[in-house]
């Protein structure tokens, strides 16, 4: 299947050279949602912001490395052979009939991928691995995900290529410390990749150079502070994409609840996440800020250059790109394979980045005193046409940022 037409048709505003911000992709966590992912690379591989840097956790980390171990021509082509490769045909139920039914297969599908597992992903527990339970780490092995990554990634380009960076995050089991695998900094591997992965208990830690390591989601979801944080720091725009959404409906049954527990809390950790980033960057602005109208005699204090150390003056765009699907999808959700809801991922993931890259809000310009502006375009566009279900849904938190008087940069990036 090729790609839905809007990317290639689309017509986005271009890119000023004045706005030359470095591009991150920043992709989280979330299994079978992560085909939402692949939809907006799809956009942005149409679009003048194609990343330099790539960064990912669990599914993320997979379709990070899908991206950084292909040539651009064949990046999306990868993508999704990927996401054919590891999920089901199903059938399309007539109009009329696809409320029930596709529920009813969703349900099916996410049943038979904990049953049989998912081809080129993982499998069962062979029936005699049962025979020493008190040796099993895991229900599944994903030794086929190894096979795959090895078949749809170059891993020679990604430790090769100058154009792109990869970065990926997984835990220590030992330590229960977060650790990424830089392209920068080692070699990056199959079992990289799968380490970032390795969701516990449904799949085995991974072995890297002595030590284990889990599913980079049980600490992080998102990988945003590391890409926007990392020394020497650039101004840069990162597309941030969570396939969580923080908002939804009161439950009206258990499998509603246990839907509603997954968004909240893989949502929170990205949005904690990026509101500590943005306090933190502004800190580095405001000590600029301060530092500039020091006396000179208390500029010369060790104090005061301890305290420089800490200042920035780079600016940060985060533009979110969240995974709201249209209606209720299950608990099964991130585990639900079927070739159909795979689609709908995938090209509403497009759909929602074609939009946000035609609005383009950050190239407006920058106040003085902002060092992070954050965009959610399909929020804004969702709050000004609400459906009417959604009409009394307050707009969305975030704090307000607090402006100070302007000062003269010394370095921008």
């Amino acid at each position: 299947m090729t790609g839905p037409e809007p990317a290639k048709g689309a017509k986005f505003p271009p890119r000023p050279a004045s706005y030359d911000k470095k591009v991150g992709l920043v992709l989280q966590g979330g299994g079978a949602l992560g085909s939402y992912q692949a939809g907006v690379y799809e956009a942005l591989a149409h679009s003048e912001y194609l990343p330099d840097w790539v960064a990912g956790i669990s599914i993320g980390a997979v379709n990070a490395a899908i991206i950084a171990g292909n040539a651009p021509a064949k990046r999306v082509e990868q993508l999704r052979k990927f996401w054919e490769r590891i999920t089901a045909p199903t059938a399309m139920w007539p109009s009329g009939m696809a409320g029930a039914l596709a529920a009813w297969q969703r349900t099916a599908s996410g049943m038979a991928s904990l049953m049989f597992g998912q081809p080129g992903f993982f499998a069962p527990r062979k029936p005699h691995d049962w025979l020493a339970p008190d040796q099993l780490t895991s229900f599944y092995a994903t030794d086929a995900l190894k096979s795959t990554l090895e078949n749809l990634v170059d891993f020679d380009r990604i430790n090769s290529a100058k154009e792109m960076r990869l970065s990926i995050g997984a835990v220590n089991v030992h330590t229960g410390r977060f650790a990424y695998f830089d392209s920068a900094e080692i070699a990056i591997r199959p079992e990289h990749v799968m380490a970032s992965g390795a969701l516990p208990p449904g799949f085995p830690p991974v072995e890297i150079d002595g030590q284990h390591y889990w599913d980079g989601g049980l600490v992080s979801n998102t990988p945003l502070q590391y890409v926007l944080d990392y020394s020497p720091r650039r101004s840069r725009i990162a597309f941030q994409v969570d396939v969580f959404h923080a908002r939804g409906p009161l439950p009206a049954n258990l499998e509603q609840v246990y839907e509603r527990d997954k968004d909240i809390r893989y949502s929170s950790r990205t949005r904690i996440a990026t509101e500590n980033f943005r306090q933190k960057h502004e800190v580095r602005h405001a000590i600029n800020e301060l530092f500039d109208i020091l006396p000179p005699e208390l500029a010369r204090t060790e104090q005061a250059k301890r305290l420089y150390e800490f200042g920035c003056v780079t600016e940060m765009d985060i533009v979110q790109l969240i995974y709201r699907p249209h209606e209720l999808q299950g608990a099964c959700k991130d585990y639900e394979f079927s070739r159909a809801t795979m689609n709908a991922r995938w090209k509403q993931g497009l759909s929602d980045a074609c939009a946000t890259l035609l609005v383009s809000p950050w190239l407006s310009p920058i106040p003085h005193d902002v060092g992070v502006r954050i965009f959610d375009v399909m929020h804004d566009l969702l709050m000004a046409n609400p459906k009417p279900e959604t009409q009394a849904t307050p707009p969305m938190e975030r704090p307000p940022v607090k402006r100070r008087a302007g000062m003269d940069r010394r370095v921008r990036d």
